[in-house]
């Protein structure tokens, strides 16, 4: 997938922009808060239907006005486009012609963003590694976003039944649970086989980035290990119930993240980290191009080079530049690091300077 031409209009702080693009790489340079992460973030909001990193819709319309545009035109002939008014749906058109549901949309234009709030995945809580195990699977099966969905519906009707103040009605409670352990196993099996075919991509991106000095792995954990997910949910029924919401599902999964047999959140150095998370990013972009109809991923890099010593950011260099990846959008404050991998690689770039939400091809 190649994106050819991105329109924008009120999207966060840039105005208006046109860009005609680069098939192979294209640089965005700038300081910080200058918009080139918004750029972006508007080519993940036409691959997901939303800002990576703001769930309000609202809030990604420029201030002091009333609605915003995004435009994608990609090759081979296609054309998405988004428009949002305050106070109003927005509105995903594919060759002008709109989505009745968004969800019919995701894994069109398969997308992996490497960023600096990446960090979360180690730092943060289960819940960020579930959501990047989720963000893959749905972008290649339909199938497990409306298995996700019926999950989570159980899950939120039985927790209301946790929380009220009469005694649930016991057959009505069984169904819920009935639901949540069947979509959640098969749930479970999709992220299982997901993280095994992971694993070994990986472990082959992180030590070529650290030059094979480290050993780092993935571990998936679920209450599904540990019997029928029904039994699992509905033995310690009086203690969710006394709490009020679910302590057991496929809800709680997590990944552990290894160095050296340790966990990475405790061992990690600044630099250890951000090479595992880069890593991981990377694997997830083979994974899909793999999976996805043989479609290859646009690869989003935004500021990836800070905190990495020079053999590590020579090794991603390296690796970007070459063929196996597609169309590449990078982002730096450093105009040095964008100068190696353009002399890196032989393919085609443009390069774009972004100041105070304007955009301007070299």
């Amino acid at each position: 997938m190649i994106l050819e031409k991105l329109s924008l209009i009120n999207y966060k702080n840039i105005q208006s922009a046109t860009l005609e693009l680069s098939p192979k790489m294209n640089c965005f340079i700038g300081h910080n808060g200058a918009g080139k992460t918004n750029v972006l973030d508007a080519i993940y909001y036409l691959s997901f239907c939303h800002s990576a990193n703001n769930p309000v819709d609202s809030q990604v319309i420029r201030h002091g006005e009333e609605f915003l545009m995004i435009e994608g035109m990609y090759a081979p002939k296609l054309t998405i486009t988004c428009g949002l008014k305050r106070g109003q749906k927005k509105h995903f058109k594919k060759d002008k012609k709109e989505y009745k549901r968004l969800s019919e949309h995701i894994g069109l234009i398969p997308v992996v963003t490497v960023s600096p709030s990446d960090t979360l995945l180690i730092e943060g809580g289960s819940e960020e590694r579930r959501r990047l195990m989720d963000l893959v699977i749905s972008q290649y099966d339909r199938s497990y976003i409306e298995a996700l969905n019926r999950y989570n519906k159980a899950l939120q009707q039985r927790n209301t039944m946790l929380k009220a103040e009469e005694e649930p009605d016991a057959e009505v409670m069984s169904l819920w649970e009935e639901q949540m352990a069947s979509t959640g196993e098969e749930i479970y099996r999709k992220r299982d086989s997901f993280v095994k075919e992971m694993v070994p991509v990986f472990q082959y991106y992180y030590e070529r980035i650290s030059g094979n000095k480290e050993q780092v792995s993935l571990n998936y954990v679920s209450h599904c290990q540990r019997g029928p997910l029904l039994e699992v949910i509905q033995r310690d029924r009086l203690k969710d119930r006394a709490v009020g919401y679910s302590l057991h599902g496929i809800h709680r999964d997590d990944l552990e993240f290894t160095l050296a047999g340790h966990q990475m959140k405790r061992e990690g150095s600044q630099g250890q980290n951000k090479t595992f998370v880069v890593s991981l990013k990377l694997a997830q972009f083979e994974f899909l191009k793999r999976t996805n109809t043989q479609t290859t991923p646009l690869l989003l890099l935004d500021d990836i080079f800070d905190k990495l010593d020079a053999q590590r950011v020579e090794q991603i260099v390296n690796l970007v530049a070459g063929d196996d990846f597609g169309q590449i959008f990078i982002t730096d404050t450093n105009r040095d690091h964008l100068d190696q991998i353009l002399s890196a690689s032989s393919h085609d770039y443009k390069i774009f300077y972004v100041e105070d939400g304007e955009i301007n091809e070299k």
